[in-house]
């Protein structure tokens, strides 16, 4: 990984050195290289990055997007292998063509004549996968069944090309695929048309994203990608990189007071200083090999961890600025994995393994007798408490996939809450009681009882009191996205981890 950033940071610098040729480079293009504008555009074309909320306003002019030739302005940067791209977008105005367009696009060359493969809606709401096969050649497009779509995704596997797209709110519609062979080493980026040489229209991407995912040969839980610590607001659901390691980084609990996180990396916890954006790990005594099932009390004095110190994981608790952990559960009778206090601190509720079947269990926050609250065939895990105290939520696979359940804080009245075509894990409700988030995984990619690393998943949300539920965040994550309560103190911020083997330096990034 070291030498891949090393490998970055020469092919930015080189990205600088172009600058004389036509080409942009400067902190405005934030993760991207560079931008440019493509053909003969009459009118330039130009790119604003706002750093604080991690969005680009693309103007660009040109007469088009098709045929033979192109003319846009185009934000690029140059990306060899697979790779996932994925973005917000609208138009700024009323606009004066039709197809106008926005979209994220992978080029061959800069030249106006180029290769390429776009994911693009127009102004009037077509939303296309359009495609030059070869240089020269003339613009070929499939059409999505979905129109005016907020969101994009691109893909490519291999030469394998997969355009995925909805309404912001909505999990995506039928895919689009497409075998392209455009080299190894291409161009990706944002882009604008304006569908008339003599207007600039303007476009706001955020949630940009240009993800390497895990490799085949990927062994899962021997090797890891690089991780980046998210802040995601609720209201408008863009979200930001705050922080990134080549390592894997876990879980992030909000801290009553705001201003930090807490997660777990290579079986240590980390206090996170959002504002410094730094990390410093916190002593957690005899507990050494710590995992991702750790939650903070109510009254945000106390931690509960679970940790596998050369044998199946088991409960402790640990003041919140570190100290000596204190053992909970017992050990010898099964795997314990701690998700939950109760509102007065006084039970802790986690998913316990015994004699091979998971449930959920209570125990005092002081150690003593388990009480197991779900006894049904199959896993039931990731349980926690109501703020008020009242019900527990969990996730259990006992109806056929995985979904999201509630039942009373003493175990009565089990109830599935939601029931779907997807596997949903680890309900979060919002300290304000109005919201239940939780991640969901494509039945396509995982079994019920799975919520593996490195997929494609939601972060989806839904009324606590019952309703429909909606996507917040589309990316590529899984295991120790949100295991844990993830909630800022206000419920308005969620905190998570996406994945990718690439690394930004606009970005902080760990030193270690």
């Amino acid at each position: 990984m070291y030498k891949k950033l090393t490998r970055f940071f020469t092919v930015v610098l080189a990205a600088m050195l172009f600058a004389g040729n036509g080409y942009s480079q400067t902190q405005s293009t934030g993760i991207f290289d560079g931008h440019s504008d493509v053909g003969p555009v009459k009118n330039k074309g130009d790119v604003r990055y706002d750093a604080k909320d991690q969005q680009y306003e693309v103007s660009g002019a040109g007469t088009n997007i098709w045929a033979n030739t192109d003319e846009f302005h185009f934000v690029w940067k140059k990306v060899k292998g697979d790779f996932i791209l994925r973005t917000n977008a609208a138009f700024i105005g009323k606009g004066t063509e039709l197809h106008r367009k926005w979209g994220f696009m992978v080029r061959k060359s800069l030249d106006g004549n180029s290769a390429h493969i776009n994911a693009v809606v127009h102004g009037d709401g077509l939303t296309s996968l359009q495609y030059r096969k070869t240089t020269g050649a003339v613009t070929e497009e499939q059409k999505s069944t979905q129109t005016f779509a907020d969101v994009i995704q691109l893909e490519r596997r291999g030469n394998t090309f997969t355009m995925s797209v909805a309404h912001k709110g909505d999990v995506f519609g039928p895919e689009e695929k497409l075998d392209l062979d455009l080299g190894e080493e291409v161009y990706v980026g944002i882009f604008v048309c304006s569908h008339n040489a003599d207007v600039v229209e303007k476009a706001v991407f955020s949630n940009v994203r240009i993800v390497s995912p895990a490799p085949a040969d990927l062994v899962p839980y021997k090797k890891y990608l690089g991780s980046a610590i998210e802040l995601l607001d609720m209201n408008s659901q863009n979200s930001r990189v705050v922080y990134q390691s080549p390592k894997s980084l876990q879980a992030p609990n909000w801290t009553n007071d705001g201003k930090s996180l807490i997660y777990n990396s290579d079986g240590t916890l980390y206090n996170f200083n959002i504002a410094k954006s730094t990390p410093v790990a916190l002593n957690t005594g005899a507990a050494k090999n710590n995992n991702n099932d750790h939650v903070i009390s109510f009254d945000g004095k106390m931690l509960t961890i679970s940790s596998g110190d050369g044998g199946p994981s088991i409960g402790y608790t640990v003041p919140i600025a570190g100290g000596e952990a204190k053992a909970v559960t017992k050990k010898g009778v099964g795997a314990s994995y701690m998700h939950g206090w109760s509102p007065d601190g006084k039970f802790l509720v986690f998913c316990g393994e015994r004699g091979g079947e998971y449930d959920v269990y209570r125990i005092p926050s002081s150690g003593g007798p388990e009480e197991r609250l779900t006894t049904t065939k199959g896993l039931d895990d990731g349980p926690e408490y109501t703020p008020d105290g009242k019900y527990i939520y969990f996730n259990s696979v006992r109806s056929g996939l995985m979904q999201v359940w509630r039942m009373d804080a003493d175990g009565t009245n089990q109830t599935q809450i939601t029931n779907d075509d997807y596997n949903n894990w680890f309900p979060h409700i919002s300290p304000d009681g109005k919201w239940i988030v939780y991640i969901t995984f494509l039945k396509s990619e995982v079994a019920p009882g799975d919520h593996p690393f490195y997929k494609h998943v939601y972060i989806r949300v839904m009324p606590a009191a019952g309703g429909p539920s909606k996507v917040v965040a589309y990316l590529y994550g899984g295991q120790g996205t949100i295991n844990t309560p993830s909630w800022s103190p206000d419920s308005k911020h969620i905190a998570f981890v996406s994945n990718s083997d690439l690394l930004f330096p606009v970005f902080p990034i760990a030193k270690n």
